[in-house]
Parts: structure tokens; C-alpha cells; sequence
């Protein structure tokens, strides 16, 4: 069973019983056994270790992990200290430059900071099989972290959901609670950030919305 010591844990305790979750867990321990699959098999659930489901202030929708070695570290988006930052990575630094932040002395391409601040990093699929995207798509994470997605949506206290692509803005469906901000643009990615990521004041916005409601901002 997993334990991620925190106030998630019920939603995990409901889902590892059900037979999508028994499946896929068998699914995963033959491909760890097997094939070269990322992250680590530990750090799997970073994204919810880091970021406890109260301490929610920003949900920032991936689709697959990294898939080339050193990379993938259970936060979408996020790679480990001393790796070479993807295309996708860089052109979301580069729209904080361009939102005005600050980023020359707090800048990295570990996003656990931001976990750490509230900001949960969340990768529809959680596993991927090396040099293969999306590898593990259609196992059964996607139902997983759907209802981590709606439980987040349901909640009452205002949250931001930053919905960057056609894949996570369908995302938006889950999000019932009508209090929460949902921020929706084109993917950080070369092939889509000219077509409205850049320029899109996301992380600004997100902000703005967080000390509107009493909430402490995210030190981008």
C-alpha cells in the first residue's frame, strides 16, 4: 500500500482497492521489472508528498513524464538540479522573465520550491517507459489522477488551475467548484508557446487571485 504521510492518504486508501488501481499496479511492477521506466520508482508520487491536498494553492496540469534519463521527477514540468532544461522548461521561465519576476538568484529547474509552496505539479500519467511518450497512457493513471483533479475541484477553498494545451484544458470538466480561477492557454511547448503561452500572465494572474482571497502568493 502506499503511504504518502499526509492528507491525501484517504483518497489513495480508496483508490488502491479498486480494480483499475490493482490492475495497473501489477502492470508497473512487471515493466519496473522489465524496462527502463521513469521516475524512479520512489519518487512516483512526489507531486503528493510535496504538496498536501490543504496546502493547494495552484494546479499546474502535465500530460506524461520525461522520458530521457535523469529527468523525470514526479513533478510535471520539473526536472532534477544539474539536468539539462527542456524545450517546454525554458519557455516557462522565460514568460516569468516577461511577466516582470525576478528570477536571476531563485531560479532552478527543480520546481520542489514551488511544490513546497503550494503549487501541485500534477502529470495526468504518472510512469513512462524510456525514450517512449506517453508509454503509459491509457494504464490506468489517467482515472487516478482525474479524481485527484476533481477532489481538488470540488473543494472550497479558491484554487488556481493553469491548463496549458488541449490535453489539460480537457481537464476543465472536473473542475466543479465555480469559486476556483482556471487559467487556460497554449502549452509551454516550441510547438504551441507562440500560439498563446507567451504573453499569457498566468503566473501573475495566479497571484493577483491568491491575495484577492487571502492567500499568500507563490515566490515564482
Amino acid at each position: 500500500m502506499i503511504r504518502v504521510n499526509n492528507d491525501w492518504q484517504p483518497l489513495f486508501d480508496e483508490e488502491q482497492n479498486k480494480e483499475y488501481y490493482l490492475n495497473l499496479r501489477k502492470f508497473l511492477i512487471n515493466e519496473y521489472k522489465t524496462k527502463t521506466v521513469y521516475p524512479p520508482m520512489n519518487e512516483i508520487f512526489n507531486a503528493f508528498i510535496l504538496t498536501p491536498f490543504n496546502n493547494v494553492k495552484v494546479v499546474i496540469v502535465g500530460q506524461d513524464p520525461y522520458h530521457e534519463p535523469g529527468q523525470a521527477m514526479g513533478l510535471s514540468f520539473s526536472v532534477r538540479e544539474g539536468t539539462e532544461e527542456p524545450p517546454s522548461l525554458k519557455n516557462i521561465k522565460t514568460e516569468l522573465i516577461n511577466e516582470g519576476y525576478d528570477i536571476s538568484s531563485s531560479w532552478s529547474p527543480d520546481l520542489s520550491r514551488w511544490a513546497r509552496e503550494g503549487v501541485l505539479l500534477l502529470n495526468s500519467t504518472l510512469t513512462v517507459v524510456a525514450h517512449r511518450a506517453a508509454s503509459h497512457a491509457g494504464k490506468g493513471w489517467e482515472i487516478f489522477t482525474d479524481n485527484a483533479i476533481r477532489a481538488l475541484g470540488k473543494d472550497s477553498r479558491p484554487k488556481v488551475f493553469m491548463l496549458w494545451g488541449s490535453y489539460a484544458r480537457s481537464k476543465k470538466a472536473l473542475i466543479e467548484n465555480k469559486s476556483h480561477l482556471i487559467l487556460e492557454s497554449a502549452h509551454p511547448s516550441p510547438l504551441s508557446a507562440y500560439r498563446g503561452f507567451f504573453g499569457n500572465g498566468h503566473f501573475r494572474k495566479a497571484n493577483e487571485f491568491l491575495m484577492e482571497h487571502g492567500e499568500k502568493p507563490v515566490s515564482w
